[in-house]
Parts: structure tokens; C-alpha cells; sequence
């Protein structure tokens, strides 16, 4: 299992989503990838999005600033 890393911040919606749908093409089933994000509807959307493909949303946390990290694993 991988952790690949996806750096967000400062994007605006629906840039981050469309990075994550990029980066997906490449991340392995199993592995994780890690998402820093600081708009408003960050988690909101990554939360849909998960819902939508079939991904499971495994962690958001906190990190001050407004930013969160979402794992997501494949």
C-alpha cells in the first residue's frame, strides 16, 4: 500500500476535484491518496465525490488555517 500526495491549497472550487480526478487515473486500488485543501467547500465536495466513485473517505483532519487533509483510499 502507497501514499500519494496532493498539495490543493489555494485552489478554488472546482479545481481540487478536478486534480483528485486527475491524480485517481494513476493511484493503484488499495493505496491512499492524501489531499491538502483549504476552500470553503473542500470537504463537502471530496465527501461527494467519494460517494460517487465508490471511494472510501478515511480521514479529514484539521490543520489550522482553515486547511484540511483528506485521505481517500482506492
Amino acid at each position: 500500500m502507497a501514499i500519494e500526495m496532493l498539495d490543493t491549497l489555494g485552489d478554488k472550487c472546482p479545481e481540487p476535484i478536478l486534480k483528485i480526478t486527475l491524480k485517481a487515473v494513476h493511484v493503484k486500488q488499495g493505496d491512499i491518496l492524501e489531499v491538502l485543501g483549504d476552500s470553503r467547500t473542500f470537504e463537502e465536495h471530496v465527501r461527494i465525490w467519494c460517494e460517487r466513485l465508490g471511494k472510501v473517505l478515511l480521514s479529514v483532519k484539521d490543520e489550522g488555517e482553515k486547511k484540511k487533509r483528506i485521505q481517500i483510499q482506492f
